[in-house]
């Protein structure tokens, strides 16, 4: 059985640093790609994968390189995101906003974050409400794909394809729990039914039903 040749989008994706900073307008690497595949987007929006990229890009495209858009942020060297551990107060936030889940830490304990696997994102930084996150470079001179590595993105992509699957994953099993609690509540309703007002008690199943109408929506379809 042969396997499908990568689609034009699967190839800007592969060129792509694959750091999920939003700095390109869309919330991750590959909504950028299919963006620019539908032509829908500029190839420069890229901050991290610098001129470098947007080289690749064209490549791949066949546009014309210009210029980094000073819009989307400027190129330069990949930063590594340093938690100050004496103001971090562990509320979390920082871990809900890394897109690759490389700061590990618990509520109200210190949060820490994994060197080796951030990409320089800085989407943690304007989530922490105490400013205890700096972004510091950590390549020298060498900017966009001089600072970064085909294997680094690679990893990135894994990382971030795993966060979803886990996100979508908590999510579902959260629904279901409270589709759970919910039927135990309206079984309690309908026993209720005899013993007081009716139309108050069709009017709170009324809002049960459509929770769990909109749980079973929300679950993936077999």
């Amino acid at each position: 059985m042969t396997s499908r040749p990568p689609s034009l989008a699967d190839r800007i994706d592969a060129a792509l640093p694959q750091t999920q900073c939003t700095r390109c307008g869309y919330p991750d690497c590959r909504a950028y790609a299919d963006a620019i595949a539908a032509d829908a987007a500029d190839i420069n929006r890229c901050p991290p994968g610098g001129a470098t990229g947007i080289v690749r890009l064209a490549d791949i495209t066949g546009r014309t390189a210009t210029p980094l858009d000073p819009a989307r942020g400027h190129e330069g060297p990949r930063a590594l995101a340093v938690i100050d551990e004496a103001w971090c107060i562990g509320c979390t936030l920082c871990i809900k906003a890394c897109p690759v889940d490389c700061i590990v830490g618990a509520s109200k304990v210190m949060h820490t974050v994994i060197d080796a696997q951030c990409t320089g994102c800085e989407l943690c930084v304007p989530a922490c409400p105490v400013d205890c996150i700096a972004m510091l470079p950590v390549t020298g001179e060498r900017t966009g794909w001089e600072a970064w590595s085909p294997a680094l993105a690679d990893e990135a992509r894994e990382r971030y394809a795993f966060r979803q699957m886990r996100v979508e994953r908590d999510k579902r099993e959260n629904d279901e729990r409270l589709a759970v609690k919910a039927q135990a509540k309206l079984a309690d309703l309908e026993n209720q039914t005899r013993l007081t007002d009716p139309e108050a008690i069709e009017r709170k199943r009324a809002v049960i039903e459509a929770a769990l109408a909109r749980a079973r929506d929300r679950a993936p379809k077999p």
